[in-house]
């Protein structure tokens, strides 16, 4: 069977080499290759060159780094403090990390705290947390030091802040009033949305004039000073509040900043003030009701004029 197979191959390859040389008018006839001449195209199923011409077209997978080894010369580290980096600006710009880091220590202490029952404590904690979150701002854009890394870094505490430690919180402070599943719901709300109003001021163009959606700040300090002062309110309407305050976070509508609220009237603010003297739960839980009625109807009022 091998030679009837080899003595075919040979007729088949006198006969092409016959053809192939009508075709370039050459009268020479091939002779047959070598019994073993084409044992590399056999074993492999191309030859050497005809593989390598495969290997170049043959698509790369992306999970496969490239093979070419990057060159991390031309690669330029961006500077945490852009402009100018003196020895004054370096410590400036560590003071308001400082305060930054010390809101997010201070939301853990706030944690650990509610969870051995002090949650009166912890809620001032939190309160505390509001207060270095609105000064790293402040002295960063007082001493010239706004960085993006600055801002990210804020957002994570923020997170860790008012995001986390505050549903800890409410949560234990909640705990024997209302069902454990009821609490849990309305604080896991309160996390997720603050996320969710974090992530999307990050890459959100922003406002000089309003919010969109209740600030986290805002939020947390709402909730801190909810449990802190106690309000004497039902557990059912104070998880209803919780998980009202979640979603006006997360909402559209537009909310004023403190800064606006800081230049209205001086006879505005006597009725807090006077409502606070004689009963300040009670004068805490309008103006909270106020601010957050005050988004729906600027809301409607853009709406309206545009």
């Amino acid at each position: 069977m091998r030679r009837s197979s080899t003595l075919a191959r040979q007729v088949l390859l006198v006969r092409v080499g016959r053809r192939d040389g009508d075709l370039h008018g050459g009268g020479d006839l091939s002779m047959p290759e070598h019994r073993y001449a084409d044992r590399p195209r056999r074993r492999n199923g191309l030859t050497r060159v005809e593989r390598a011409e495969v290997a170049s077209i043959v698509p790369v997978s992306p999970a496969l780094g490239p093979t070419t080894p990057v060159d991390d010369d031309g690669a330029m580290s961006i500077p945490l403090l852009p402009g100018e980096r003196t020895v004054a600006r370096r410590m400036k710009f560590a003071v308001v990390n400082a305060c930054t880091l010390s809101s997010l220590m201070l939301g853990m202490l706030a944690i650990f705290l509610a969870m051995q029952g002090e949650v009166r404590v912890a809620a001032l904690f939190l309160i505390a947390c509001v207060i270095f979150d609105g000064l790293d701002g402040a002295l960063a854009r007082k001493f010239g030091v706004a960085s993006p890394f600055g801002a990210q870094m804020d957002s994570l505490a923020d997170m860790c802040s008012f995001g986390l430690a505050a549903p800890v919180v409410v949560y234990a402070s909640l705990a024997g009033s209302v069902s454990t599943p009821a609490a849990a719901v309305a604080c896991a709300l309160v996390a997720a949305c603050a996320a969710i109003r974090l992530a999307r001021f990050n890459v959100s163009p922003k406002d000089g004039r309003f919010f969109c959606g209740v600030p986290t700040t805002m939020a947390a300090a709402v909730l801190a000073l909810t449990v802190a002062i106690g309000l004497p309110v039902p557990g059912i309407v104070l998880v209803a509040g919780v998980a009202l305050l979640a979603f006006a976070m997360v909402s559209s509508f537009p909310y004023a900043k403190l800064a606006r609220l800081v230049k209205l009237p001086p006879w505005l603010w006597l009725a807090p003030v006077i409502g606070a003297l004689i009963d300040i739960r009670l004068t805490f839980a309008l103006i909270v009701v106020g601010y957050l009625v005050s988004g729906p109807v600027l809301w409607l009022r853009q709406r309206r004029t545009a």
